[in-house]
């Protein structure tokens, strides 16, 4: 049971706001069990939500273990960092064996932004580790499933 908590890893990341057209987000999760799950949703010129999911192996969950965990993301706090907004939020939770962490700010549009804020080390950190994960679940997903994800 032990080793089992040792090596638990979940990830949840979601990316949204609600304006002229609706709540519009990104949201992806990888699941203990290897279940990747992604949802986009956009109303933009009548668009539908777009729901995936798949099964990883556990090669994919450990590279993505190590991109976390390479990340050091587990040592920052989102004390100082920009409170979600209306233009929208950012929420990143992990579980790596018996640490449990959970950050929310608001979206960052570019590393002008990131420079800017009260903790730039720490929010740079957090920007670099969301924009890797976006690409591997893209990549996994358009691999999978052969579309084109936004």
């Amino acid at each position: 049971m032990a080793a089992e908590e040792e090596n638990e890893f979940y990830l949840r990341y979601y990316v949204g706001h609600k304006g002229k057209f609706g709540h519009e987000f990104l949201e992806f999760e990888f699941r203990p069990d290897g279940k990747l799950r992604y949802a986009n949703n956009s109303n933009y010129k009548n668009d539908t939500m777009i729901r995936k999911e798949v099964f990883l192996t556990p090669a994919v969950l450990k590279e993505c273990k190590r991109i976390v965990s390479e990340s050091e993301i587990m040592k920052e706090d989102d004390f100082k960092w920009p409170e979600p907004d209306r233009v929208g939020r950012q929420e990143l939770e992990i579980v790596m064996g018996n640490e449990h962490i959970s950050f929310a700010t608001s979206k960052i549009g570019s590393l002008l932004d990131v420079q800017s804020s009260e903790d730039p080390e720490g929010l740079r950190i957090f920007y670099y580790l969301v924009q890797d994960l976006k690409c591997l679940v893209f990549s996994l997903i358009s691999l999978h499933f052969k579309i084109k994800p936004i």
